[in-house]
């Protein structure tokens, strides 16, 4: 019997390198998880049928010491896998069918990784619950009555529920970091760019990258390793660095902390974190980032406008859901009203009135400004410390239902997760705690952000904390 609860990336490649199991049998002990507790999570849209096709060939490279060589992980719904379906979560690309495969995907699939399947996502990576899906709501492993987070959700859940010993995400504004808090894991956003975007859909394109779900730090680095790089088909991709020296300080906003609305359990959790760090060895100061509160706002006008514009690709005609309508507008309107749900059309609306003629500069152009400035506060702060820490999340996860009918408070769940994605830094999100209601443990995170190309940084700083 495989103990899945315990297991890491290179636990399990020390055991398939000395013969204690098979590929073939670390990936049924998956496959029997999923069909035990996914019916009650709903981590999964779809489980690949050739799992164990993956498996045999994984087999053949375990022996040649590449230490992801049978691993077995799962994908959002947003990243394409050549002959698979990729929906992204939305009605309007029923039945698409991915002609290639993405970049960081296939990094891993010449690695030997192994996909069980894609996971359930909010559509288009649109919300912070993962329960914008047009395919159901993603469940918090913890206590079902609660969101797993978002736009992530699946692929969060999956990982901490032990259906996948590991995941890929993608975060533009927190879809990574916030449901790894909300669920207990590590999540990781890498630098803008680092990663390459090549074959996943895009939400907003200055803002959108790939990056792991694991169960510890160790893990992330090494999924980060694998998938890092420049790619010819990405012009925004970069070759990683990671060099420079680490001084071990953190500096906290603290201002920006003691505006209300946090939990007290994750205040509390907050200022343990930091007692821990100091305890470490890490020096800890207080910094002011001058225009931080304006981040939630800039994001919610810049992320929408670029909504607006990646999506009117999806108009009924080349791919995808298609309605009859009386004409060529009518099947534009009737596919495109049917096939986005509530958030997605939202956002569109959005996004087309900040770029409309009239409100571009006193809202688009406003918030570009602003994010200049975001960036110079940045990276004034990081030629002093290494690290900024704050809370991932306000909160533990929410109940199912709770903030449906109130954009705005859905909103806020992403106030300290926005900004690295503006800015374009890596952050990282790791456990912290936890909140007891009742008889259930919540979990939270905590977040840390690092300058540009920085990912060693939290790297080291997340594995002294997690004591790995």
């Amino acid at each position: 019997m495989i103990d899945l609860s315990s297991l890491t990336i290179k636990k399990a490649h020390e055991a398939l390198v000395r013969g204690e199991y098979t590929v073939r049998e670390l990936v049924n002990a998956y496959l029997d998880e999923i069909r035990a507790r996914d019916g009650d999570i709903h981590a999964y849209l779809e489980v690949y049928e050739d799992v164990m096709a993956q498996a045999d060939e994984a087999q053949k490279k375990v022996s040649a010491g590449n230490l992801l060589a049978g691993i077995p992980m799962a994908i959002k719904d947003n990243m394409l896998l050549e002959g698979k379906v990729a929906t992204s979560g939305s009605k309007i690309l029923t039945g698409y069918v991915a002609p290639y495969t993405a970049t960081a995907v296939q990094k891993l699939k010449d690695a030997g990784v192994v996909f069980l399947g894609r996971t359930n996502m909010d559509e288009f990576a649109m919300g912070s619950s993962t329960e914008n899906s047009a395919f159901g709501v993603t469940k918090n492993p913890h206590d079902t009555s609660r969101v797993a987070g978002g736009s992530s959700g699946g692929s969060a859940a999956a990982v901490a529920a032990h259906l996948a010993l590991a995941s890929l995400g993608s975060d533009t504004g927190g879809s990574i970091r916030q449901p790894a808090s909300h669920c207990g894991i590590v999540g990781l956003k890498p630098t803008y760019g680092s990663v390459s975007r090549h074959g996943l859909m895009a939400m907003g394109s200055s803002l959108d990258i790939i990056g792991p779900f694991t169960r510890t730090v160790s893990d992330a680095e090494t999924l980060f390793n694998a998938l890092k790089g420049k790619d010819r088909y990405d012009s925004t991709s970069i070759d990683v660095s990671m060099a420079g020296p680490f001084r071990k300080k953190i500096g906290i906003p603290r201002r920006f902390l003691t505006n209300g609305g946090i939990d007290a359990d994750v205040v509390a959790g907050f200022e343990a974190a930091i007692a821990r760090y100091q305890s470490l060895g890490y020096e800890v100061c207080d910094i002011e980032l001058p225009h931080i509160e304006y981040a939630l706002a800039v994001y919610y006008v810049l992320m929408p406008a670029e909504v607006s514009t990646n999506l009117a690709r999806f108009d009924g005609m080349r791919y995808g859901l298609h309605k009859e309508g009386m004409d060529l507008m009518g099947d534009y309107l009737l596919s495109r009203g049917e096939g986005f749900g509530r958030e997605a059309r939202r956002r569109i609306m959005l996004g087309s009135y900040v770029l409309s003629s009239g409100y571009y500069d006193a809202y688009y152009n406003k918030a570009a400004s602003v994010r200049e400035l975001l960036k110079s506060d940045f990276a004034k702060v990081f030629s002093d410390v290494d690290i900024i820490l704050t809370p991932t999340t306000p909160a533990p996860a929410f109940k199912i239902g709770e903030k449906a009918s109130d954009p705005v408070a859905m909103y806020l769940e992403d106030i300290f997760t926005v900004t690295a994605n503006l800015v374009g830094i890596p952050a990282l999100s790791v456990p912290a705690g936890a909140k007891k209601v009742g008889n259930t443990q919540l979990p939270f995170g905590i977040q840390l952000m690092a300058s540009h190309e920085r990912e060693d940084i939290l790297f080291s700083a997340g594995k002294d904390f997690m004591g790995e």
